[in-house]
């Protein structure tokens, strides 16, 4: 591209960004933040990764976008009494995090929602059809039955011999056992056996735990929601002692202390959440917009954690890491 060109692309994009900065500032939006663990804050992944993404299209928090956060904490019977103080506080959209939560809002009112990390959405019966869902919800939807292939193919470079996995999750969320069977389902297809290890509660970790030890697998998968991710550590932990390689769904819990994560980027997905907001801010219905799936994915390996269990990471899968944690 000549100078001249380039020069004049890049006017045309400050322009359109100063217009959409515009558009976006003629009111101030209310949204409101809804899931199973802890409120989203600016400092967390998803959260910062949300204000991101809503910056990128003129909504700038404390300007013309006020964030209502809401999170259960890991007590799921105060879903409906959260969503309940969201609606009074006359939100124009909800933001769910989680299968729990989404459920919550689809039973609870008939305010636009935009839904992550719900599992698979049709599966589940939140939405009739990812082109057409049908009611007020909308998101990004699941692809664990394309990442699990990914996953094992990662988990059999640290570990060669691999053969036996043990999948760890939440059995009493629908959203996260759709995602293991999906998982279980992909890793048969490449021969290797499954450990199903389904908690409900903290204290079923340690029968989990138990179950591994009498018949230890070769590696470890954990299926994420707020149950699982409460208890990360408690994982991490049993993983380093048992010198089990071991596989997340998020680079941060790598950051925290995983081995490996092979996800889908954080920053494109909340910007395609934003990018939903943003649609039906300005009169799009959930109805209509179609269920969105990530296209970017990032590889994280923690060298620390690595060591610890003794193993030495592949040059070659170390170089294809999009980030490397020491």
């Amino acid at each position: 591209m000549r100078r001249r060109e380039f020069v004049i692309s890049l006017a045309g994009a400050a322009a359109w960004r100063r217009a959409a900065f515009a558009q976006a500032s003629s009111r101030i939006y209310r949204v409101g933040t809804l899931g199973a663990g802890s409120p989203m804050t600016d400092q967390d992944p998803n959260g910062a990764s949300l204000i991101r993404g809503f910056a990128q299209l003129g909504y700038i928090e404390g300007t013309n976008l006020i964030l209502e956060r809401r999170g259960a904490e890991g007590r799921l019977d105060q879903l409906p009494r959260l969503l309940d103080e969201l609606v009074a506080s006359k939100v124009d959209l909800i933001i769910t995090s989680g299968y729990p939560a989404a459920l919550a809002a689809k039973r609870g009112t008939a305010l636009p929602v935009v839904v992550i990390f719900a599992g698979d959405p049709v599966g589940t019966g939140l939405v009739e059809l990812l082109a057409r869902p049908g009611g007020n919800l909308t998101g990004i939807s699941d692809v664990s039955a394309q990442l699990t292939p990914k996953r094992m193919d990662l988990l059999k470079e640290i570990f060669p011999g691999l053969r036996r996995v043990a999948i760890l999750w939440n059995a009493d969320d629908l959203g996260m056992t759709l995602r293991y069977r999906a998982s279980e389902t992909g890793a048969k297809t490449m021969d290797i056996l499954v450990q199903p290890l389904g908690v409900r509660e903290p204290e079923d970790f340690n029968l989990a735990f138990s179950t591994m030890e009498r018949a230890m697998p070769d590696a470890i998968l954990m299926v994420t929601d707020s149950l699982t991710l409460l208890n990360r550590k408690r994982v991490f932990q049993f993983a380093e002692a048992h010198r089990l390689p071991a596989i997340y769904e998020f680079d941060w819990l790598v950051r925290d202390g995983g081995l490996m994560s092979y996800a889908p980027d954080l920053d494109e997905s909340f910007g395609r959440v934003a990018a939903l907001a943003d649609r039906i801010f300005k009169g799009a219905k959930p109805a209509a917009l179609p269920f969105e799936q990530p296209t970017r994915f990032q590889l994280a390996i923690n060298l620390t954690s690595a060591k610890a269990i003794g193993i030495e990471v592949p040059p070659l899968l170390l170089g294809r890491a999009d980030e490397v944690f020491e």
